[in-house]
């Protein structure tokens, strides 16, 4: 159970998103291997000084008297026998030693500060891939294990192993999808599909109190996961909550693109927004629609934004945009150094030529680009120690990721390489100029403490972008999806927002030096803020759509359960 616990929070925070990343190409990463080799070359004699002090250390391990040790935050050298039985303990500390060696190698490489962090990256995923725990010869937790079960550790690792190789493309398997089914115990919540096209649905979820504010809520999520991560459990429901306290829910539901729709864009994504909201706002007689989208989907929604305000149409309310990064820096995250200009170009290419990309090879991408998280541990997990992964219904939505259109990919990099939401006007998208200066509706921002797929401060630039007077910043304490799946009863959970109100400052680190600790979730705390801005109460409606967009199929709808 500590296991499944520990894999459970390391791979929720680690759970894929549109960026940057998805415009790397094989080529950058036998480009940061090529430097190295390149620098091995060009100074023996420093290779030579390493190889030596490496060596030293060797000598040191083999006669006892190496002090080097495990970091006690590293989790995979937790068990005692990495301490006290002499060949384990040996065996870690040549893993450190080499790891030492790498490091201060690269110290002293000609670098500058791009090559140093691509060097680092691409190394540290080598030397991660060597760790002793990942052999049963080398971690005592999977031996005692095969000794406990009289063998029988080892025949479920090689069932698991083998199951993966035939049902899930060769990759380990990070959750047991088995106990889940939609409908029944996972998007649980009651509502209707009231419309549909050829690109998305647009499910509106049932009231459940007598009387509802009369200005609705839709919700546009990310293009390359489904829309139930709104509606994952009664208890992590977004949108049970937001029903139960008088919101009118709406939630688009994407549909998974194959081969055929490659084609589909932004401006076609920008324009199946603004029809959804035209009908949310036709089935609730609201002139207004509020809207809160996460992660990529608050890039559509921002550009939503621009294109409202660039045609002077006040249908949009206010706007909520969680774990969300509108101005990029390359060293964001850990692996934003191997994006380049050439490596986007070929991932375009590559993505042209086939129309998509594919949903596993998207998910395969992000699980290398961060392997301890999202390989070793499973191949631990489940090949060494010969268990299942767990059934955690966060990792099951993540593992029923969509596919990317090739023409939406280059949109997604076109914004990254031009800093597009930065400029006032001077890059085209959506059949407008990109231009947030012009949104004046009221905001409400939140990042998370220890998300590293959008860094909370990459989400904080977020604020000085639009022409809002009104602009909340939150800062849950955790990490991507844990800070938006945030409901109260949490005891451990806690956020920070700015303690005198007024223009938020031009920085993070400003803000932080600004800010007081609050106790609990904020979603009571942005209820609050969003019920101030639905308007007034009215009686609920006694049934879901209108004479136009009559109820078709049941939430979660149909498109969330179709293969492609």
């Amino acid at each position: 159970m500590v296991q499944e616990t520990k894999l459970e929070n390391e791979a929720s925070q680690s759970t894929s998103a549109l960026g940057p990343l998805v415009g790397i190409a094989r080529e950058d990463l036998l480009g940061a291997v090529a430097l190295l080799l390149r620098e091995t070359a060009s100074d023996p004699q420093r290779m030579m000084k390493h190889a030596q002090a490496m060596g030293e250390d060797m000598v040191k391990i083999m006669t006892g008297k190496s002090e080097l040790a495990p970091d006690p935050k590293d989790k995979r050298f937790m068990d005692p026998a990495w301490q006290y039985n002499p060949f384990f303990r040996a065996g870690a500390q040549y893993y450190l030693a080499i790891q030492k060696g790498m490091r201060n190698w690269i110290e002293e490489l000609e670098l500058d500060d791009l090559e140093r962090d691509r060097a680092n990256f691409i190394t540290n995923i080598i030397i991660d891939s060597l760790a002793p725990t990942n052999t049963l010869a080398g971690n005592p937790t999977a031996q005692k294990r095969l000794i406990d079960s009289g063998g029988m550790s080892v025949i479920k690792g090689l069932k698991n192993a083998y199951n993966d190789m035939v049902h899930n493309k060769g990759m380990v398997s990070q959750v047991d999808k088995r106990p889940f089914k939609l409908g029944e115990n996972i998007a649980t919540s009651k509502g209707s599909v009231v419309l549909r096209t050829e690109m998305f649905e647009l499910v509106q979820y049932a009231p459940t109190t007598e009387e509802v504010y009369a200005i609705p809520q839709l919700t546009i999520p990310p293009q390359i996961n489904k829309m139930y991560i709104n509606d994952l459990s009664p208890e992590k429901s977004v949108v049970k909550y937001l029903v139960d306290n008088g919101i009118q829910t709406f939630v688009i539901s994407w549909r998974n693109p194959s081969k055929e729709q490659g084609a589909w864009d932004m401006s076609d994504y920008v324009s199946s927004c603004l029809e959804a909201m035209e009908a949310v706002s036709a089935i609730t007689g609201s002139d207004k629609v509020n809207v809160a989208a996460a992660c990529s989907g608050g890039q559509t929604a921002s550009l939503v934004a621009s294109k409202l305000a660039a045609e002077n149409c006040d249908l949009l309310g206010m706007l909520t945009l969680m774990v969300c990064v509108l101005h990029p820096q390359q060293n964001d995250i850990e692996a934003g150094s191997l994006v380049s200009e050439n490596g986007m170009k070929l991932a375009r290419q590559r993505a042209e030529k086939k129309g998509i990309i594919e949903a596993d090879s998207l998910a395969r991408g992000f699980a290398w680009l961060r392997p301890n998280d999202l390989i070793w541990n499973y191949v631990i997990n489940n090949y060494l120690l010969g268990a299942d992964p767990p059934a955690f219904d966060v990792l099951y939505w993540n593992s029923d990721a969509t596919n990317l259109s090739a023409s939406l990919m280059g949109d997604f990099l076109t914004i990254y390489e031009t800093l597009a939401f930065t400029k006032k006007g001077e890059v085209e998208m959506a059949n407008h100029k990109i231009d947030l200066s012009k949104v004046k509706s009221d905001l409400f921002i939140v990042g998370g403490v220890t998300d590293h797929i959008t860094p909370w401060k990459a989400t904080y630039r977020s604020t000085q972008l639009f022409g809002s007077k009104d602009i909340t910043y939150v800062l849950s304490q955790s990490g991507h999806m844990q800070a938006i799946l945030n409901p109260p009863g949490n005891p451990k959970a806690k956020f920070y927002v700015q303690k005198k109100k007024g223009k938020l400052p031009e920085t993070a680190d400003e803000w932080l030096k600004g800010t007081e600790e609050v106790k609990g979730s904020w979603w009571p705390f942005w209820l609050e803020w969003v019920q101030k801005r639905s308007g007034k109460q009215k009686p609920a409606p006694k049934q879901l759509g209108n004479a136009e967009h009559k109820p078709l199929d049941p939430a979660p709808g149909l498109y969330v359960v179709e293969e492609r």
